[in-house]
């Protein structure tokens, strides 16, 4: 297959990343169908979709009538075999969940045409770990967005040693044509590229909290006015999600034994209070009264 042949995309999750990286694909030409499993999910996405072109007229960046078009290339459905039946790329944006990656990969493996790429959006778990419940396993690959993906250029495309040269040159292809700018993960190393570097300043980040050394805010300070980072570890884990955080920890540990991977108790804390970051209003910080 081709970078032409491509013509249908399914997002397989339309939760915060999903909705955003269909929504990307569907205003760079695609026509995309995405599905989640909970309705109230869908509707939100849905939702978002139309205000969000909606804002995008209003403020003189787009013309109605290319508004009008690309929400007409979008479509919300809550039946799998709807949305990846004529599907020559699949990008799976679900929780970070192996066991659960699997299911729904052996599904996709049925539903998708034979052709079709089938892509996971994990940040951390390697396409290997998945690629074996498919009989397409050279066309199973990670495609790594960033949140959030309608505005982070960076794409991850990792090629473990069972991806073919053929689905990582199409992916990397893929990206440049939803205008993002991908880069080629040879190896699967875990956290691959960017969220490697930035767990060694998270870790630490979390180290000096949890020993007392400085509270969360002067330790984003630090990394804003002294390492110019556009945000901290802690206001960018609240961008990306504490739960996200916690589920990672809890993989980790579960692959390798090693309590250090756990989530650390302050992260454990919020999580179980449901302050899970912007999306519910409290994470490190209070979003509430803004």
């Amino acid at each position: 297959m081709k970078i032409e042949d491509v013509k249908n995309i399914c997002v397989v999750g339309a939760g915060n990343m999903g909705h955003q990286i269909a929504l990307q694909c569907a205003i760079s030409g695609y026509t995309v169908k995405c599905t989640d499993v909970i309705p109230e999910i869908l509707k939100k996405a849905e939702a978002f979709a139309d205000s969000y072109l909606a804002g995008r007229v209003k403020k003189g960046k787009l013309e109605e009538a290319a508004a009008k078009e690309i929400r007409g290339r979008i479509s919300f459905t809550g039946d799998i075999k709807e949305a990846a039946k004529d599907a020559d790329y699949v990008i799976e944006a679900i929780l970070e969940r192996l066991e659960l990656k699997r299911k729904v990969f052996a599904q996709l493996d049925e539903i998708a045409p034979k052709h079709a790429i089938l892509a996971t959006n994990s940040s951390m778990i390697v396409s290997s770990k998945i690629a074996d419940v498919t009989k397409r396993p050279s066309q199973v690959c990670n495609l790594h967005f960033f949140n959030p993906a309608l505005v982070m250029k960076l794409v991850e495309v990792v090629q473990g040693p069972h991806v073919s040269d053929e689905t990582a040159q199409l992916s990397m292809q893929l990206c440049e044509k939803i205008g993002k700018v991908p880069i080629h993960i040879k190896k699967e190393v875990w956290g691959f590229v960017l969220n490697r570097i930035f767990s060694a300043i998270s870790g630490e980040a979390m180290w000096m909290l949890e020993s007392g050394v400085a509270s969360f805010e002067d330790i984003d300070k630090a990394c804003v006015y002294g390492a110019g980072h556009p945000m901290g570890p802690f206001r960018l884990n609240d961008l990306t999600g504490l739960d996200l955080s916690y589920d990672i920890g809890m993989e980790l540990f579960r692959e390798t034994g090693d309590r250090a991977k756990l989530p650390t108790p302050e992260l454990v804390k919020r999580v179980a209070k449901g302050d899970f970051g912007q999306k519910t209003g409290k994470g490190w910080y209070d979003y509430t009264q803004k």
